[in-house]
């Protein structure tokens, strides 16, 4: 029976901002998309029958939770219907990307199990269905089916690619002890908004990130999130004190990551953090990451 094999890579966002609450309860974003070389693996079976069977290794919780809520689970099941497959698929998802920690890890592997679902049919989606469908998925979701750097409004699932920034060697930390539900980060940040600098328009932001140029790290949420969980503070003061160039709360958190000039750098400062996950990475281009998502090319 045919199979396919994919990577499906972290994100972090270089710059984060939430202008406000949307009429439909949603909030408003401005942010900038980068994909990083941590990543998950998902490989796609087909098998007899007509069911979807999704394996979950690397990750004791979400191995043990119901599949058919799972993201990865949902992916496939639209993209049968979609490209009217009617066999059944086996899912082993490997993670390695830690889950609830701002990186995109869910999202990620729900794009690459669509992206897989289309190299396993031999047959193509258009971009505008696709987008349409990771959408429906989750914010993120289109952002993970180009990946590279990309500019994100809306709820973040508006996406418009940039040119690639410059290459950096990524620290991740990742404080097990520590959870931020997206849920909670958005309540917080509300009560900060009112008080907050005047948002930028989104042609003073276009005209920064559109630069091919560091446009300096900001992340509203750190507002939010830091007075609460003052350990994620000391991370980013401590990865600084170790070297960083920049250092931020990835996304609504709770993991920490920073910008460093070589992995020798990220390496030293890693040593400060054994009681945490890290990981060392590097920023993903939007070439490398469609090489990879095609099967062509390592990352």
């Amino acid at each position: 029976m045919p199979s396919v094999r994919l990577k499906a890579f972290a994100k972090i966002n270089m710059r984060l901002e939430v202008l406000g609450k949307r009429a439909d309860g949603y909030h408003e974003l401005r942010t900038i998309f980068q994909t990083i070389s941590l990543h998950d693996t998902i490989e796609l079976k087909a098998v007899r029958g007509n069911k979807v069977e999704l394996i979950v290794e690397g990750d004791s919780t979400l191995a043990n939770e119901p599949t058919k809520g799972n993201l990865v689970h949902r992916a496939i099941e639209a993209a049968r219907k979609e490209l009217g497959w009617k066999r059944g698929i086996r899912a082993t998802l490997t993670k390695r990307i830690p889950v609830g920690r701002g990186l995109g890890g869910g999202s990620s592997d729900a794009a690459a199990a669509l992206i897989g679902m289309m190299r396993l049919a031999k047959k193509r989606i258009s971009d505008a269905r696709l987008i349409e469908i990771g959408a429906a998925l989750g914010a993120d979701v289109p952002f993970f089916l180009f990946g590279g750097r990309a500019l994100g409004v809306g709820r973040g699932d508006e996406i418009y690619p940039l040119p690639d920034g410059p290459h950096h060697t990524v620290l991740v930390v990742s404080p097990g002890s520590i959870a931020v539900p997206t849920k909670d980060a958005y309540r917080w940040l509300a009560e900060t908004l009112t008080s907050r600098r005047k948002p930028p328009t989104i042609w003073s932001f276009c005209a920064l990130c559109w630069s091919a140029q560091d446009v300096g790290l900001l992340n509203d949420f750190e507002a939010a999130v830091f007075p609460r969980h003052s350990r994620l503070r000391t991370i980013k003061r401590e990865l600084l004190q170790r070297g960083a160039a920049e250092a931020m709360l990835a996304g609504s958190g709770s993991a920490v990551f920073a910008l460093f000039r070589s992995p020798a750098m990220a390496r030293r400062a890693a040593q400060g953090f054994p009681q945490d996950q890290v990981f060392i990475c590097d920023t993903v281009s939007r070439g490398k990451y469609c090489l990879a998502q095609q099967g062509r090319g390592g990352v």
